[in-house]
């Protein structure tokens, strides 16, 4: 293949370039910045898609952020490419934050309890829901009882606070970037605009200067 790589990398190099990105985090952040600056759309457009995109940064659909994040770009008419670049404000460095945020915000909306030491034990959590998922899909097909425990556990304490818990400020920080980034991409854009439109004008000179000179000569 044209593009396989010459040293495919290991399970262990993919799993620590997802929590530090090659060329660290700053060279992600500058990338998708000029992806959304280059993106052939109106600015405002452009803006709606990343709010939508920071905006699902802050649910616990993990798995499902680029599907929702579409779909609410499209609820919004906004870029769909760029809410799909907008939930990159959700990485490994920034969802600890968010989901402390979230769950304790969600635990004092629903008025329930919300044990900072359990942080330790989220990860447990989504594996423990996980494994009760697979069990209950086999159970279809065999004569094992469904499980549901873990399942319960996992919706009370993590997902249903979190959910809630990410509405406002997820609505806040979608906001908050369309206001932020819809002047810097038309700014960006208008510039583009000059600098293509001064490029042309100098190859216009340049061939005009051109013809004169093989006038003259003929």
């Amino acid at each position: 293949m044209v593009f396989k790589r010459r040293n495919p990398r290991t399970y262990l190099q993919m799993l620590a370039e997802a929590f530090w990105p090659r060329g660290g985090w700053t060279r992600a952040f500058h990338y998708v910045k000029h992806r959304i600056r280059r993106l052939p759309d109106d600015p405002h457009r452009i803006a709606r898609g990343v709010g939508a995109g920071v905006f699902i940064s802050f649910t616990p659909l993990f798995g499902l952020h680029f599907l929702s994040a579409v779909a609410v770009a499209k609820l919004v008419r906004g870029n769909l490419l760029a809410s799909l670049l907008g939930t990159f404000f959700g990485n490994p460095v920034s969802f600890p934050i968010i989901a402390f945020t979230s769950m304790k915000l969600g635990h004092l909306i629903l008025g329930t309890n919300f044990d900072e030491s359990q942080n330790a034990t989220l990860f447990g959590k989504f594996v423990g829901a996980g494994e009760d998922l697979k069990h209950n899909f086999l159970a279809i097909f065999t004569d094992a009882t469904t499980q549901w425990a873990n399942l319960y556990n996992f919706w009370n304490e993590v997902f249903l606070p979190y959910l809630v818990g990410g509405l406002l400020p997820g609505i806040v920080a979608g906001v908050v970037s369309y206001y932020l980034s819809e002047p810097l991409i038309a700014a960006y854009q208008k510039h583009r605009r000059k600098r293509l439109r001064d490029r042309f004008e100098k190859l216009r000179a340049r061939l005009h200067a051109r013809q004169e000179q093989a006038r003259e000569k003929g």
